[in-house]
């Protein structure tokens, strides 16, 4: 049997392989019409927070990761006993500076994203679902969304190699979508990362690796709260 490809097959293929591949949302500033009347009706949601945790990226295989997470088990420990601090009271914080803008708030305790149906139409600079079917149920004209998929200490590994010491991360996005077409009126990509001052590798408490999970809570906060107050 002849395996071998011509050169329009293999690009018809790697089409296939990466025509579903979407690109990472970039930063969209806060929208000038954003608090402008009568479209200033929002809603405000925060996704459920994940468990403060560490994660050990670039321990791919089983072996690996059972490795990282031997080596590092008493950080895990610690970490796992991190509190989120005011993290919770986020969007009630930024309800607080939507009403000082003008506008008009629900806050939103329940959303189903997997649920909504595919945005046909997305593209860079749109939302990937429709969220357009709130507008009606909910009485809103945008939607603030707060999400965060890693809240604790992250440190790389190659295969069973630490790379690099541990360093607090939180990561995320927070954004504005106008209901009307799906379009983000601002987008902030969260990537907050703390390295500790000084030495980390001081069990049972950690306190460098602890020092720098505070500080990232409240740079994460700034981040989203300080755009929006300005």
């Amino acid at each position: 049997m002849n395996l071998r490809l011509s050169s329009a097959a293999l690009v018809a293929c790697f089409a296939i392989l990466t025509g579903c591949m979407t690109p990472p949302q970039t930063p969209v500033a806060l929208a000038p019409q954003a608090f402008v009347a009568p479209t200033n009706n929002y809603g405000v949601y925060m996704a459920a927070l994940p468990v403060v945790d560490t994660q050990f990226p670039g321990a791919n295989c089983l072996l690996c990761m059972a490795a990282a997470s031997v080596m590092n088990s008493s950080l895990t420990t610690h970490v796992k006993t991190l509190p989120y601090e005011e993290l919770p009271q986020l969007p009630a914080q930024v309800a607080t500076i939507l009403k000082q803008r003008g506008a008009n708030v629900t806050m939103i305790e329940k959303l189903d994203f997997a649920a909504l149906p595919d945005n046909g139409k997305a593209a860079p600079g749109f939302s990937r679902k429709d969220l357009s079917g709130l507008k009606a149920s909910h009485k809103i004209d945008k939607l603030l969304v707060i999400s965060l998929n890693m809240v604790g200490v992250e440190r790389p590994f190659a295969s069973y190699i630490p790379t690099s010491d541990p360093k607090a991360k939180i990561a995320g996005a927070a954004y504005i979508v106008n209901l009307a077409d799906n379009s983000y009126e601002w987008y902030v990509p969260l990537d907050v990362q703390k390295a500790a001052d000084g030495k980390w590798d001081e069990p049972p408490t950690f306190p460098g690796v602890s020092n720098a999970y505070f500080q990232v809570l409240e740079m994460t906060k700034d981040q989203i709260v300080k755009p929006l107050s300005n």
